[in-house]
This record gives structure tokens, sequence and C-alpha cells, in this order.
């Protein structure tokens, strides 16, 4: 029986190894089929574009059927979509709507900026000392349930009718959603993974970026989208509440001029021209990235 028992024992093992050197050739081989293809353009007009063209125009048929039919019969309450042209025509021909839009969108990206540069530092502390996430962390929770209109009047009294101002309040707004992003991400990195790096001997700074960033990077990008959320909603509060000539007339002024002017196609014009920037940015750079992070971990199918 021993005789027999040592015979097989080879044999088991070598079936063992070329079913698991089976294995792995089938998923290289999956692999191999599964790289990035490119997406019909037909199939991009489809699923990208149509839906939300659609919506948009059943939008305007809803608009402006409430108004011809005269469901809302006052157009100081609800202008025609022509009156919301006629306003972006005008403001197009005067060379002001550029204008509009690059005086806030371009104070919105450098606050921003200077959120990210203050919050991910910042989150790394509060995730990886658990002094500082005892001291601070409930502070950074509050701070970013307060709303960010209530930041307005004492940066206005601490610095100012000036663009410190602004971006005092977009840094109060968008800096702890940054860093309560990254200390989420940081919460959510398998144990396994520290404990790997740490044994391929990545220890200190290197153990952080070859690490601990990369296994947080989801949750960590949520909280810059949540902060670019509190960065532009800031700008907007701080724009219509503290306006002066010497700041320009961004989006959020040219909302309040039309509210002073009772001119609702002016309002309407400022409320679309904020939203799209809003939308614009989340296409063009967030979804992006959030699509390349998703896709690189297996999370997200191709399209």
């Amino acid at each position: 029986m021993a005789s027999t028992d040592t015979s097989t024992g080879p044999v088991k093992e070598s079936g063992d190894s070329q079913d698991l050197a089976g294995l792995e050739a089938g998923l290289d081989a999956l692999d191999s089929h599964a790289g990035p293809t490119r997406t019909p353009v037909r199939q991009v007009l489809v699923q990208k574009v149509v839906p939300p063209f659609t919506a948009v125009v059943l939008v305007l048929l809803v608009w402006q059927a409430l108004v011809s039919f005269d469901i809302v019969d006052d157009p100081t309450k609800l202008p025609p979509p022509s009156a919301v042209w006629d306003e972006v025509r005008e403001a197009w021909l005067q060379g002001t709507l550029l204008d509009y839009i690059w005086t806030s969108v371009s104070r919105g990206l450098l606050g921003f900026l200077f959120a990210l540069a203050i919050g991910t530092p910042l989150g790394l502390i509060v995730a990886r000392v658990r002094f500082v996430r005892a001291a601070i962390g409930p502070i950074l929770s509050g701070l970013q349930s307060l709303p960010s209109v209530a930041w307005v009047p004492p940066a206005v009294i601490w610095l100012g009718l000036d663009n410190s101002m602004m971006y005092a309040v977009i840094l109060l707004g968008a800096v702890p959603s940054i860093a309560n992003g990254l200390v989420s991400g940081v919460d959510q990195v398998p144990p396994l993974f520290l404990r790997a790096g740490r044994t391929l001997g990545a220890t200190g700074l290197r153990h952080t970026w070859h690490i601990v960033l990369p296994a947080a990077l989801p949750g960590y990008l949520a909280g810059l989208k949540q902060g670019w959320a509190f960065s532009w909603r800031s700008l907007m509060a701080a724009e219509i509440i503290a306006s002066s000539p010497d700041l320009g007339v961004g989006l959020g002024v040219l909302l309040e001029n039309g509210r002073n002017a009772s001119s609702m196609s002016m309002v309407f014009l400022a409320i679309f021209l904020i939203l799209i920037v809003g939308i614009a940015i989340d296409l063009l750079i967030f979804s992006p990235l959030e699509r390349r992070v998703l896709r690189s971990r297996g999370l997200l199918g191709r399209s």
C-alpha cells in the first residue's frame, strides 16, 4: 500500500500542475481578447448623445407648451425660450458671453486646484495618524455639512471684496470634501494590500505613494468630484452675495443682475450657463477619469 501511495502522488501532483497551467493559459487568452476596442461612432451617438439631446428637446417642448397654452401667462415669471435665446445672442454679439463664463470658470478651477493641494495631504494625515483623526475628523465632517454661503460674510469682513475672498470661500467649501473622500478611500483599502506592500519593502512615503494612494483612488476620485461641486456652488454663492465692479461679471453676478433688473430671461440665461459649465466639467474631466480608474480595476465593462 505504501508503494502504491508514493507512486500515485507524483502523478496527482503532475495532473494538478497541468490543470493550473491550463487555467492560466485560459486566463491569458481571455486577457488577450479583452483588450480595448474602438467603439463605433454610431454606438457612441446612440448611447451617449441621443439620450441627453432627447431630454433637452422634451424640456424645451414642455417649456414652450407652458407659455403657448397660457398655463403660465406671465412672462415676468416664465419667459418663452425665444426670449432666453435672444439674451444669449445679445450677449454673444456684445462679446460678453464668454467673459461671463471665463470669469467664473477660471476662479472655480484655480480655487479647486488650491483646495486639491491642501485637501490631499490633509486627508492623508487624517487617515494615517490616529490622534489627528480623532481631533480633526469630526471637524472636517461638520465643515462638509456646513452650507458654503455661510462663509461669504466672514470672508468679506476678513479679506474684503477681492479675489482672495472668492478663493477663501472655495477652499472652505471644497477642502473638507476632498480630505474626507481620501480618508474614506484609505479606509476601504484591504489590509492585505498594506501588509503585502510592507513585505515588499515599501515603507514611509513609498508605501503611501505606491500602495495607499493607488488603492484608495476610487474613493479619492469621488471626493474630488464632490469637492468640485462644492467649489462651484461656493463660488456662485460668493459671486451672488459679494458682487463688486472690481471683481468683474461672472455667472453669479449675471444671475444677481437679472434679479435686480427683474429680467427672468437673464436669470434663466445665468442658470443655464451655470448648469452647462457644471455638466461640461464633469463630462470632460471627472467622468473620463472615473471610467479609466474603474476599468483598470475590472469594475467597468466595455461599452
